[in-house]
Formats: structure tokens, C-alpha cells, sequence
């Protein structure tokens, strides 16, 4: 792999660290507890499906894996590539890691891996780090892998890592009609949970097609609990620079299913939201091209908006709900041509886009969502491996 030098790298573990409770053992990820896993890796073909931040200690988990002498025999690569410089929602080609290996995408017409790209292969470990939000594509790309995997005969290792938005549950919960490759399961916008447990919850729960189960083993995270904050070594994804974008984006996310910009080609990213005709707001950013934002909304357009760049990481920690007040307040000033297509892609529901509309308040439309939530917990509660947060 040898991918060094990624942006934003020291800047990410300054902050994350820098918020991190005194005192307290670190949360480690599942890629490094070798003696979990070298049992069901040893002497087999194994197929990676990891991305630019499956690390342990600053060391690529394919580099540990070559370095205990297993046997990576193909790699899979989500949203991002491999290397992670790709951009939000870029197609890219099949291409070798520097060591030969071929690497096979996962982000182009076919989002899943076939029968041969599965063939010769004993097993598969899938390491992302997720961030704990529906549409974050990473869960999609699971998804997708133990389907394969369910119908290859091929057992799945979960590498299980961190959720840094743990402590939030929130949010519509998906309807079929609404299913896409931005959100798959019936699960809320935020759900609180590992990729390790949802994986055994669409094992458990008959997800994959025709209610197929895959071969399933996590290898847990040491010393986490499922609380804020949660140190990441890199940021998971170009967009998401640091904590603060992390902790905002089940809030800002809905933006992208409107006309506003969310700060892409600019360094604060999913901490604003933002439109060059918000007269009634103050200059926030001007978009730029990037080698991850090639075509930013508003490319070089002034943008007026809220800034959200300075909110304390410990005020967001504690906060257990999506803040729908920014998303109401941008309506109102744009309605009523606001939303686009994937707007109700995004909630999950076309009931958001309606209640909103209709100019429900933000509590009455978070009332709303409590059946479908209470529901959601108690099913959650079978798959958990790690505790809750304390309520506050």
C-alpha cells in the first residue's frame, strides 16, 4: 500500500486526539487484534475489500497483512478507491496495488463483486471505517460484499472499527420505495451501530436477497464505548476533513438532496451550508477545484450561508439529535425551489420533503420519526457488541 503523506492526516489526529477523554484507554479498531483473526486467515486465499483508512497505528492493514505472511490474493475498493483520493461519487477502473495485486472496483456499474472475482478465493475481510450515517456508502458496499459472499460460499471477516457518531441514533427510517445504492437497509439516517453489528443484523434480520445468510465472523474493537469522542487515525472519505465534519454530517447530509453547497473544494467541507443568492446570510466560502472536487457546486461563486467551522466538538458530542433547524431555515428562504431528486434518496422517505413543506416545526417533525425509532432500538438491541452512551 505505502499510501503516506495523505492531507489532513497529522491535522485529524491533533483534533481527535485533542478531544479525547483524559485518562481513557483508546478504542483500538479490529485489525489489531491479530490473534482474533490470524486463526481464520492462515493458509487461505484471502480477498481485501478495505479503502485508504483500514490503518492501525498509521500502517495500512494490507501492509500487516503481507508483513504476517497471509495471502491477499485480490483487493475490493468502495467510494474513494483504494488509495482514497477519488471524489464523492467518481467511477474508477480495476488498476494493481503497487505490490501486483489486482484491485477490483466497487464503484463503477456493478457495485458488487461477481462469481469471478470471488473465484479461487477461501475468504474475504472487509475493513471500512464508517462514520455511522445510512448514506455513507461504505455500509452499501458491505452490504453488497456478503451478498456475494452469501451466494459464492465464500465466508466474510468483518475487521469491526469505531462508529465516531455512536452516541446518535436519529432520523427517518427507510422505506422500500426509497432503497438505493445511498440507502439500502430499513435502518434511521444515524443508527448507531459498528459495521461489525449490522452486519450480523442483515445476517440475523434476512436481509440480503431471498433471505440468504453469509458465513459471517467480526473481529470486535478493544475498549470502545459507543460514546464521543472516537479517535480516528485519517479522515474516511476526501469531504470529511476532520471531527467536526464527522459529528455534522447526519445533519448536513440532507443538504445534498437540495440546491445549497455543503463547502466541497473548500477546507471546510460538511461544517456549512451554503448558496451565492443567501442574501440574508453572511459570506461563508468560495468553492475551488480539487483533486477530490473536480466540479464543485458554485465553482468559484462566492457563497453566503451558516458557517458551523467553529462549533465546539464537546457541544456536538453531546447533542443526541440531527439538527433539522439549518435545513428549515434555507427552505424557508429558497422555497419553494429547494429540493431535488435525491433528496428522498437521502432521508429515506418522501414524508421529510413533505412535512417540511408543509411547514411543520423541527420537534413536530422529529415526533414523528419516535414510533419507527422505538421500533429500530429494540431490534438494534440483539445485534449489539459494544454498550450504549449513559443518557445524558
Amino acid at each position: 500500500m505505502q499510501n503516506k503523506g495523505l492531507v489532513g492526516v497529522c491535522l485529524w489526529c491533533a483534533m481527535a486526539w485533542a478531544g479525547a477523554a483524559a485518562g481513557a484507554a483508546p478504542a483500538r479498531a479490529g485489525a489489531a487484534d491479530a490473534a482474533q483473526y490470524l486463526p481464520l486467515l492462515e493458509g487461505r486465499r484471502i480477498g481485501l475489500a478495505a479503502h485508504h483508512a483500514s490503518r492501525v497505528d498509521g500502517v495500512h492493514i494490507l501492509d500487516i497483512m503481507l508483513g504476517q505472511g497471509l495471502n491477499v490474493a485480490r483487493i475490493f475498493a468502495p467510494e474513494h478507491g483504494f488509495g482514497g483520493g477519488r471524489g464523492a461519487g467518481e467511477t474508477f477502473k480495476d488498476e494493481r496495488s503497487p505490490e501486483g495485486i489486482p484491485i477490483v472496483s466497487l464503484y463503477r456499474n456493478a457495485k458488487k463483486p461477481s462469481p469471478q472475482h470471488l473465484e479461487g478465493l477461501d475468504v474475504v475481510v472487509a475493513d471500512f471505517q464508517d462514520v455511522g450515517v445510512r448514506c455513507y456508502t461504505y455500509l452499501s458496499t458491505l452490504y453488497n460484499i456478503m451478498e456475494a459472499c452469501a451466494e459464492n460460499g465464500v465466508p466474510l471477516v468483518v475487521f469491526d472499527r469505531p462508529n465516531p457518531n455512536g452516541h446518535l441514533v436519529d432520523g427517518p427510517v427507510l422505506e422500500p420505495r426509497w432503497r438505493s445504492f445511498i440507502g439500502m437497509l430499513p435502518i434511521p439516517l444515524a443508527h448507531g451501530m459498528t459495521l461489525g453489528e449490522l452486519a450480523l443484523m442483515i445476517n440475523g434480520e434476512g436481509w440480503l436477497k431471498g433471505g440468504i445468510r453469509c458465513h459471517l465472523n467480526v473481529v470486535k474493537c478493544q475498549n470502545y464505548e459507543r460514546g464521543c469522542p472516537c479517535v480516528l487515525e485519517v479522515p474516511p472519505s476526501p469531504n470529511l476533513p476532520n471531527q467536526r465534519a464527522v459529528l455534522l454530517y447526519p445533519s448536513l447530509c440532507f443538504f445534498e438532496g437540495t440546491i445549497m453547497s455543503i463547502g466541497r473544494g473548500t477546507p471546510i467541507a460538511f461544517q456549512a451550508a451554503a448558496h451565492p443568492a443567501w442574501s440574508a446570510q453572511p459570506p461563508v466560502f468560495t468553492p475551488r477545484r480539487t483533486p477530490a472536487n473536480k466540479h464543485p457546486l458554485f465553482l468559484n461563486k462566492p457563497c453566503r450561508g451558516i458557517d458551523l467551522s467553529s462549533l465546539e466538538i464537546n457541544d456536538l458530542c453531546r447533542s443526541r439529535q440531527i439538527n433539522l433547524e439549518w435545513l428549515v431555515e434555507a427552505y424557508r428562504f429558497f422555497a419553494p425551489a429547494f429540493f431535488n431528486k435525491q433528496f428522498n434518496y437521502l432521508a429515506g422517505t418522501d414524508k421529510l420533503r413533505r412535512q417540511i413543506e408543509a411547514g411543520m416545526t423541527p420537534a413536530a417533525i422529529r415526533a414523528s420519526w419516535r414510533a419507527d425509532l422505538a421500533k429500530f432500538m429494540a431490534v438494534r438491541q440483539k445485534y449489539l457488541l459494544y454498550p450504549d452512551p449513559a443518557e445524558p
